[in-house]
């Protein structure tokens, strides 16, 4: 019974957030507009569970590059006012959108002239009237057995902010890197703080990382990428200066090219000659803003004579293990 009555209220809530799908239009594309548009900040209000649903809005859309606040809807009409201007963008959190806290202070903010948003389940409220922009929260009914605690509409209203702040991460271009400014004593903050040296692939030599000599063929090449299934190989000179790099999307531009033959080609007729190297005192921020601009996962890290020192994954700049470059599945 209790299992079965936790299974029907996440059913509740799945459908709910789903049934939201059916009311995202024009009206959501315009409050993404307005707040890409504007200079201030997101001003998000509400009370009770609204008002909590409101402050994880806040800090997802800081997390992620929107400089938001959370306005409680008293202490707005007793000073925090003052911290709203006409620059920023309101948003109001109310369920029924008739919470009078939230309505009272509603025309204060209208003085400032800010666009004003209202996050409702019900469209033609009072909130909903007295606002610029209204975005349908609305569910059936709530996963309470007495339809009293609010469970499906908070619910509802999170998976709408969610949806908010996603969209406004594509539309700013927000990267990983980007992390390192708000989340500086997070892990991935930490790690993007240090330096690429610290966290390199470095036992560099022939039998333990995919590579060949210049004049190789190509076939040496693949086999090589095989065995360590890195999906690239290095071509190297005898004392590790780097000649150029091969990728596994450089072989398959190949195969698609059915007039080549592969067993006549060289390393030379493939590889990339200049690719994008770091050094090892570079930052990993800017690494992964060099794999992120040039679509790449892999980075030669090359001393000031252009010798290979070291090799940058992608993963091992976000910590999923690193690579064990020994040729071993």
């Amino acid at each position: 019974m209790i299992i079965d009555q936790a299974i029907s209220v996440l059913k509740q809530e799945a459908e709910s957030i789903l049934h939201l799908t059916q009311k995202i239009g024009s009206e959501f594309e315009r409050m993404v507009e307005v707040i890409f548009n504007s200079t201030g900040r997101v001003v998000i209000s509400g009370i009770g569970k609204s008002g909590l649903i409101g402050r994880k809005i806040v800090a997802t859309l800081c997390s992620t590059g929107t400089n938001a606040m959370f306005l409680h809807p008293v202490e707005a009409m007793h000073g925090d006012l003052g911290m709203v201007s006409k620059d920023d963008v309101f948003i109001a959190i109310s369920n029924s959108g008739e919470t009078s806290e939230l309505n009272v202070l509603l025309p204060s903010i209208r003085s400032l002239g800010c666009p004003m948003v209202a996050f409702t389940g019900n469209p033609n409220s009072t909130m909903a009237k007295r606002c610029d922009i209204v975005i349908d929260t609305g569910v059936e009914k709530e996963a309470c057995p007495l339809g009293l605690a609010p469970t499906c509409s908070t619910t509802a209203q999170l998976a709408m902010g969610d949806a908010l702040a996603v969209v406004l991460i594509n539309k700013k271009q927000f990267k990983l890197s980007d992390f390192k400014k708000s989340h500086p004593g997070g892990a991935l903050g930490k790690r993007l703080s240090c330096m690429v040296g610290e966290i390199m692939f470095s036992n560099i030599s022939s039998s333990n990382i995919p590579s060949v000599l210049p004049g190789s063929s190509i076939l040496k090449a693949i086999d090589k990428m095989d065995k360590f299934k890195l999906g690239a190989v290095f071509i190297l000179g005898a004392d590790n200066s780097l000649s150029g790099i091969i990728t596994d999307g450089d072989i398959r531009h190949c195969i698609a090219k059915v007039a080549l033959d592969l067993s006549k080609m060289a390393v030379e007729d493939v590889m990339t000659s200049e690719p994008h190297v770091i050094s090892p005192d570079m930052p990993l921020y800017d690494a992964l803003n060099i794999m992120e601009q040039h679509q790449i996962t892999i980075l030669p890290v090359t001393d000031i004579k252009n010798r290979l020192v070291g090799i940058l994954h992608l993963h091992d700049i976000l910590g999923k293990g690193a690579f064990k470059f020994t040729g071993d599945v």
